[in-house]
């Protein structure tokens, strides 16, 4: 099984959160060859990590091994580059789906999965919002 994971639900995986099981029982349950990432999930990543300390949730020391063990594991990852494409596609999406409440990262990671229509067997996300326009958007979403 090949997935997309955006950053709401890779850092599920790394910290424990509401539904972190679910999400982790995705992974541990199914035989999977490839995980795909929007390489603008290395910036989301962290800044969730560090805004998850200035709440007090985590310790500086705990956001410093989580994103050396993500880094770590980085290599098992595809990637998927910001380019041109992307971010048009992006601004597009904005225009589509703005007036549902799309935010411009968001808009991104969307326009990524969108991208990977044809590589990714499912499209993982815990964002509510993110989750129905991948619907809409006809990508099937894996069960939780």
């Amino acid at each position: 099984m090949r997935l997309f994971l955006d950053t709401s639900s890779l850092i599920k995986l790394y910290h424990e959160e509401k539904d972190s099981d679910s999400f982790k029982s995705i992974i541990v349950q199914n035989s999977i060859s490839s995980i795909f990432l929007s390489e603008l999930t290395r910036v989301e990543f962290l800044s969730a990590l560090w805004k998850k300390q200035r709440l007090g949730e985590l310790t500086a020391e705990i956001v410093r091994q989580i994103a050396v063990w993500f880094e770590e594991d980085a290599v098992q990852f595809t990637f998927m580059p910001l380019d041109n494409h992307i971010i048009s596609y992006a601004c597009g999406l904005l225009n589509k789906y703005g007036p549902d409440g799309l935010r411009s990262l968001d808009s991104i990671q969307l326009a990524t999965a969108i991208s990977l229509r044809d590589k990714a067997d499912f499209f993982v996300t815990s964002d509510k919002l993110l989750e129905s326009l991948l619907v809409k958007e006809q990508l099937p979403i894996a069960a939780r």
